[in-house]
């Protein structure tokens, strides 16, 4: 085979590659679905816990979820980049376990702060059965209708993708990235260190129509901190 017809996931790392693969098939059957009348978002997209909507299994099928074409192809181009090099330091197995943990933990923080949001509103982090119809004239209801309603779900790997970044910062801080409408390389601590001041000021300063879930991306962020300092494969004098 030419050179110039390779596979471009030939040489990707084993793990990288099939989450690569996985999420794509996802995508793609998801959309085949839609179009042939069946939705599963409300289904795998993770929901509030006390959402009706809300299983266990969202935990890790929101992950596998994307919400378009621009959605999937900046996460997965952030796993090409990024993942190969983590995945060989780290090994398949903690890579793959570091993935999970992340996306897990960026979804437990967006939770958290939707169940703040929720007592803000209403003094509590619950309503019976999920049912917020008895409070239509309270102050605030549409904060309820945001995080209750079945469109609500939270979907994308972007929580993990995030963990992957701040892994790379810390292992690899001083690697010159070249970031979009930036002409100069960019040290990977940096960059990451703006990418987290940026989603933390969406997240706490959020423009009407803002549907991004900054904050499953600091919680990607903070439990890839976190577990990168108790694994002890910080090594900052790398590269």
């Amino acid at each position: 085979m030419s050179a110039f017809r390779q596979n471009p996931l030939a040489n990707l790392t084993p793990v990288v590659k099939n989450l690569i693969i996985i999420n794509i098939i996802f995508f793609l059957g998801t959309m085949f679905l839609q179009y042939s009348g069946v939705d599963l978002e409300p289904y795998l997209a993770a929901h509030y816990f006390n959402a009706p909507l809300f299983r266990m299994w969202q935990i890790i099928t929101y992950m596998f979820m994307h919400g378009g074409w621009m959605h999937i192809f900046f996460n997965m181009f952030a796993l090409y980049v990024f993942g190969p090099m983590l995945e060989y330091n780290m090994g398949p197995k903690r890579f793959l376990q570091y993935y999970f943990i992340t996306g897990i933990g960026a979804l437990a923080l967006q939770m958290a702060v939707q169940a703040y949001e929720v007592h803000q509103v209403l003094g509590t982090f619950t309503v019976p059965n999920g049912d917020i119809t008895p409070y239509f004239d309270q102050p605030g209801f549409q904060k309820l209708v945001g995080i209750y309603s079945p469109m609500a779900g939270i979907v994308g790997a972007s929580g993990a993708i995030f963990g992957l970044l701040v892994a790379f910062g810390m292992m690899f801080p001083n690697v010159e990235l070249f970031i979009m409408f930036i002409p100069l390389p960019v040290k990977a601590k940096y960059a990451v260190i703006g990418y987290i001041v940026w989603e933390l000021y969406g997240g706490l300063s959020p423009t009407p129509g803002d549907s991004v879930a900054h904050f499953a991306h600091l919680g990607g962020a903070l439990v890839g901190f976190i577990l990168i300092k108790i694994w002890g494969t910080y090594r900052p004098n790398n590269f």
